[in-house]
């Protein structure tokens, strides 16, 4: 099994989860999250002054899939969230150990 995390733009939340829904996944987190990375942040102006954000809003998600599943999830995850601009994110592959579902004791495959 592997875990997949991907941090995405939040406005292509809505897309990434119709992709990976209508390709069988059923199950992801959702988080919010700070960060940069090579953008470096971005300048914005307010009431006529410029200021730098240097850690721009992002959302993280992750996904624990069956190893034949990776790349299939991998290739619906960047072409749901790719804008072409910089800043689109990336995406983590790692693998998983064990899961253990909390309500029934259900371990690996059948925890997912």
């Amino acid at each position: 099994m592997k875990k997949v995390e991907a941090i995405i733009r939040p406005f292509k939340l809505d897309e990434v989860k119709i992709a990976l829904v209508n390709a069988g996944i059923v199950g992801m987190t959702v988080s919010e999250v700070r960060g940069f990375g090579r953008q470096k942040g971005q300048t914005e102006r307010y009431r006529g002054s410029e200021y730098t954000v240097e850690f721009l809003q992002k959302l993280k998600l992750e996904i624990v899939v069956e190893d034949d599943q990776v790349d299939m999830v991998v290739d619906k995850l960047t072409g749901a969230a790719r804008t072409g601009e910089i800043g689109d994110g990336k995406i983590f592959v790692s693998p998983v150990e064990r899961i253990v579902r909390i309500r029934t004791g259900e371990t690996n495959h059948e925890a997912i």
